[in-house]
């Protein structure tokens, strides 16, 4: 995929930054996929049944970002799988993330 191409889905906002992804639930593992159009595609291994996907989202999200689950909000797109995710902690900046996650990118 073009590394270019996910410039626009991580930004710096105030104490953090925000993340817009295309989530496909119901994988086999959860893995991010990579960048595609203005987002970042990922999988979860979670179905969309009552939150759980949603829940999974904050939680790999956390992991991957080394902050506490309580600072991941999905903050747009509850019921969507194109969501707008905002993660906070002092030392998340748009760049050092978007690098982190195209690193994990399968």
């Amino acid at each position: 995929m073009n590394q270019n191409a996910g410039v626009a889905w991580c930004s710096d906002i105030a104490g953090g930054v925000r993340l817009a992804l295309q989530v496909t639930p119901n994988a086999k593992k959860s893995q991010i996929v990579g960048p595609l159009e203005n987002v970042l595609k990922l999988r979860l291994q979670a179905q969309p049944i009552e939150g759980k996907a949603n829940e999974a989202l904050v939680r790999y999200l956390a992991e991957l970002l080394d902050v506490p689950r309580s600072q991941v909000v999905i903050t747009h797109g509850l019921a969507n799988r194109r969501k707008i995710v905002e993660a906070l902690g002092p030392s998340l900046k748009a760049e050092a993330v978007m690098r982190s996650l195209l690193a994990l990118a399968q």
